[in-house]
Formats: C-alpha cells, sequence, structure tokens
C-alpha cells in the first residue's frame, strides 16, 4: 500500500504538469475547452466545462496506476468520459498509449492535427517521473491494492482552472477565486465499506515562481487505515474552535440565503467564501477555517473522497450534512461513503454519485453539534 502512495504522488504530479502545460499555451486552451452536456453536466452551473486536460490526466492516471497494479483495473473511477469532440465534430477515445508516439497520434486527431501541442503534451505524459517524500517511503501499511478502488477529480475547479484568474497576493494562504483553487485529487477507499483511507491533493497553482510567469505547485497527502494516521501537513495553525466561541466558517457564495444567515452566528458575522468544494476542504486541513458547510448535494464522490482521507489522519472528516440534522450526530457514524451510487432512483448519470444530503468537513468533531444547532429548522 506505500508503493501505491508513491505511485499516486508521482502520477499527481505529472498530473500537475500536464495542467500547467495546457494553460502555458494560450491558443490551444482555447480549443480545449468543450461544454458538458446531458447526463454528465454538474446541474448547479448553468455552464460547466470539460477540458483536455481534464481528461488527458484521468486517463494518464488510470494507465499508470494499472500497470503497476492491475488489479486495480475497473476500479479506478473518474469525473470525466473519455470521448472528446474535436473541431471537426469527430468523436475521439481519449486513451495513454504503452508507447510516446503512438499517444502523439491520438492526441494530435484531438487537436485537429496539431502535432507540436500534441507532442508537447504526450512528451509530459510519458516523463518518468519520480518525486522524493521520506515520510511516504518509509510508511508501514497492511492492506491490499486489490482491497480498494480509487477516485480521481483531474481538475477539481475546473472553472477557475478555464478562467485562469491570478490572485496576487493571497491572503495569509486563502485565495477567494483563482488558479490556486485548481486540485488534483486521488483518494483511495475501502472497496467492502467505503471508508476512505488514503488521499493525494496536488495544486498545480500554488504560487509564483522565481520569474513570475510560470507557476509552482505543492502537494498534501494522508494516510488513514486501523491504527495508521499519517499526514504530509506537520504543522497546522490554531484553530478558532480552540480558542473562541466563533467559529470560521466556510461556504460557496451560491449557499441558500437561509443558511448563511444561520451560520453567521456562528463566525460573528463574517463568513468566509471559496471557489472550489476540494480547495474548500483543503482549507479546512491547512487551519484556514474551522468548518466547510455545504446544504445542497452539488460535490460528487470524486470532490471529498481524497481531501476526506486525510482530514481523518488528522482526526477530522466529512459527514453527511442531512444525516447529522436527522440524528442529532457529532461522531462518525454519518461520515460519507465511497463505494455505492446514491439509493436515490431518481438519479441518473454523475448525480448517482453526487453528496446528495450535502457535506459538513471538519478537523474538530465538536463544530457539527455548533453547526447542527444553528441550522435546525432551517434546512
Amino acid at each position: 500500500m506505500a508503493d501505491l502512495l508513491r505511485c499516486l504522488l508521482n502520477v499527481a504530479e505529472k498530473a500537475a504538469n500536464v495542467a500547467r502545460v495546457c494553460r502555458q499555451e494560450a491558443p490551444l486552451f482555447e480549443l480545449l475547452v468543450q461544454e458538458k452536456t446531458g447526463a454528465d453536466k454538474n446541474k448547479k452551473f448553468v455552464q460547466d466545462f470539460k477540458t483536455l486536460a481534464d481528461v488527458v490526466i484521468q486517463e494518464m492516471i488510470r494507465h499508470d496506476v494499472c500497470a503497476q497494479f492491475p488489479e486495480l483495473t475497473g476500479f479506478i473511477q473518474g469525473e470525466e468520459s473519455n470521448k472528446f469532440e474535436n473541431g471537426l465534430g469527430e468523436s475521439v477515445t481519449v486513451t495513454v498509449c504503452a508507447q510516446q508516439e503512438d499517444t502523439t497520434a491520438l492526441l494530435a486527431k484531438v487537436l485537429d492535427g496539431d502535432q507540436t501541442a500534441a507532442s508537447l503534451l504526450s512528451e509530459v505524459i510519458h516523463q518518468d517521473l519520480q518525486l522524493q517524500d521520506q515520510t511516504a517511503e518509509s510508511l508501514q501499511i497492511s492492506i491490499s491494492p486489490a482491497d480498494v478502488g480509487i477516485w480521481i477529480d483531474p481538475i477539481d475547479g475546473t472553472s477557475q482552472y478555464i478562467e485562469g484568474k491570478e490572485e496576487e497576493e493571497p491572503d495569509e494562504g486563502f485565495c477567494v477565486s483563482g488558479l490556486p483553487c485548481a486540485l488534483v485529487l486521488i483518494g483511495v477507499y475501502l472497496r467492502a465499506t467505503g471508508q476512505p483511507v488514503m488521499g493525494v491533493i496536488n495544486q498545480p497553482f500554488n504560487r509564483k515562481d522565481s520569474t513570475g510567469k510560470g507557476w509552482k505547485g505543492q502537494y498534501v497527502w494522508g494516510v488513514s487505515y486501523e491504527d495508521v494516521n499519517v499526514c504530509s501537513l506537520t504543522q497546522r495553525r490554531q484553530s478558532l474552535a480552540q480558542k473562541s466561541e466563533h467559529l470560521s466558517v466556510l461556504l460557496s457564495s451560491s449557499e441558500r440565503r437561509e443558511v448563511k444567515d444561520a451560520l453567521a452566528a456562528l463566525s460573528n458575522g463574517s463568513l468566509m467564501f471559496a471557489s472550489g468544494a476540494g480547495y474548500k476542504i483543503l482549507c479546512v486541513l491547512q487551519g484556514l477555517a474551522d468548518v466547510y458547510v455545504l446544504s445542497e448535494g452539488s460535490t460528487f464522490k470524486w470532490d471529498s473522497c481524497a481531501p476526506h482521507a486525510i482530514l481523518r489522519a488528522l482526526g477530522g472528516g466529512v459527514s453527511d450534512l442531512s444525516a447529522c440534522m436527522q440524528a442529532k450526530n457529532t461522531g462518525y457514524a454519518s461520515e460519507i461513503t465511497y463505494h455505492q451510487p446514491s439509493g436515490d432512483h431518481q438519479s441518473h448519470g454523475v448525480d448517482r454519485w453526487a453528496n446528495q444530503g450535502g457535506i459538513i468537513a471538519y478537523l474538530d468533531s465538536s463544530v457539527i453539534e455548533k453547526v447542527i444547532a444553528v441550522l435546525a429548522g432551517k434546512i
């Protein structure tokens, strides 16, 4: 299982490289965007986009992981369909081939014959990248890859990635919107129970490089299984939950007014807002917020699996808000699981994998009771 973690760290960094390369080619990037339609469309947004970067990253991760761990074949799921329509209206199934030149030829077909761009992407996809992480390399965990499944969100916060807004000065590490909110998320769960046990978050656009033109990234990982709880985050800010009666509450700007009003009382009237579900949970992980609350079912298993596993490694979790409200539950019984689609027969397409009861993400479980208390009768 430690070998799997090292593999995921490497493919997540390769994914970040793909994301950065695609953004650096502005004319190319314009060609990469296509609107999602039908069952693949996230109902929360008027326009929801799929990019070639999304598809390439997802298929690259699937290819690399299955090459090393064939027992995971068929158990790696992602947000995206691997069908892409090029400018000529041709539907192309995007896969990563065994040979770089074959991948280049396939990508050239997607890119309307642009060999230069296809070669650039293919080179990143087939690079032999080996991150050095001493803690990950020394990890001992007794679980077989045959017992787990994987959720991939190739670029969480796709709209932020597409718009490409660059926050000049993040406020003490916190960004409301922009490229830093776009993340690569890879989460591992137990097939039998759906419990998240390993997560990797790669933030391709963490900070500008020394030239001020390119970007440097960062990554966070965590493992939580039986008595093993290990995380790459070694220092956290002291949360407001530990030093004040008020909480720092993070929400989506599209959250319902009644929810905002109720939670404002917890935060002394100062709510926080940011883009991207994965990014908002990352902010909780980093101690930038005490709790992230979402009352709607507009996040999905691929959004929450990776950060959920990391939160568990630090003693926190991601729970189903609706279940917490109904059961007045403050423990782990209402935590989200990842192995089964929704039992709602009305759900189709991506909605089968939605976190339909909403979510509450936390490091300190005592915040659940406080959130439930102010939301009682409001949702």
